[in-house]
């Protein structure tokens, strides 16, 4: 029963096509079934994701690729700083412990899930601190993908902005590939390709932990699949592919992107729920209530 019903909502999934929904039928998923820590969905955990945005990458040519960076990168790199830098400021006035600010601080600025997940080693955070953080983006992020295109379609956004916007001010990858995919397919590929800009500020996040806390000088993964999402811009320009193989690159690329979400989804725990107080929630949302604005107008006017 717990097989089929896991097949049957994943190919209902990929088949509507719908971001969203594949995160919230992994979450309904796991809240009603009870899914135990070996099932598939959580032993691959966001390798799937990882895969799709590979393929997304081998849909982008590096012409493409650096024309769109060109225009942001200085931008994105100073939304990286001013969010981090924003987020330990309001931590502190907050009276938030230290290691909580700097785990939604480097959330908030780079990568979400991934960037805490690097620092935390370096940090010393405690797992229940850790767990604070990774379940008040996850919300937030959840939220996003449902949000972020009813408000891009609101303010009659184009693919671009749409796309340069979702991945200025949304945290993790996969919220921000789910909602541009929403969105369209051309938003999907300047948001992968914007939110890449944001990724590589994860080395000198961990450089600059390590300075700060000076207690771990263990070298921290970086995140493999941001390699061969270069790996697989540069294939598509030495190849030309043709309009068919591109087709079919990012049909496969949504199949992927879009189980990798219901996988996400799937590891809900409402128990999680209970762990969140107050202050770190108001501080991930102060932080949200600048970058959404900001980012939209810089995406609508510069």
């Amino acid at each position: 029963m717990l097989y089929f019903t896991f097949a049957f909502l994943v190919l209902a999934c990929v088949y509507l096509g719908n971001a969203a929904l594949s995160i919230f039928a992994g979450i309904l998923f796991a809240y009603f079934l009870k899914p135990s820590t070996t099932f598939v969905t959580r032993r691959v955990g966001t390798m799937p994701l990882q895969v799709g945005i590979v393929l997304l990458g081998a849909t982008i040519s590096l012409p493409y690729a650096l024309a769109v960076s060109s225009v942001y990168l200085p931008w994105i790199s100073l939304f990286v700083i001013v969010s981090f830098v924003a987020g330990l400021m309001l931590g502190k006035l907050l009276g938030i412990h230290h290691r909580v600010a700097f785990l939604l601080s480097s959330g908030a600025a780079i990568c979400g899930g991934t960037a805490m997940a690097a620092v935390a080693p370096i940090i010393k955070a405690k797992p229940q601190e850790l767990l604070i953080a990774m379940t008040i983006v996850f919300l937030l992020n959840a939220a996003a993908i449902i949000i972020f295109p009813i408000m891009g379609n609101y303010l009659a956004m184009n693919n671009f902005e749409f796309g340069a916007w979702s991945a200025l001010a949304i945290h993790d990858t996969s919220s921000v590939i789910g909602s541009a995919l929403i969105f369209s397919n051309e938003s999907a590929q300047v948001a992968a390709t914007l939110k890449l800009g944001r990724t590589i500020w994860l080395i000198p996040l961990i450089l600059i932990a390590n300075w700060m806390f000076n207690k771990q000088t263990q070298v921290t993964k970086f995140p493999r699949f941001i390699l061969f999402f270069i790996l697989a811009i540069i294939c598509n320009t030495l190849f030309a592919f043709n309009e068919q193989a591109i087709n079919l690159l990012q049909i496969s690329s949504q199949a992927f992107l879009l189980f990798g979400l219901f996988c996400i989804g799937s590891q809900f725990d409402s128990i999680e729920l209970k762990s969140i107080s107050g202050k770190p929630l108001i501080l991930a949302l102060m932080l949200w209530a600048i970058v959404i604005p900001s980012a939209y107008f810089l995406v609508k006017y510069f």
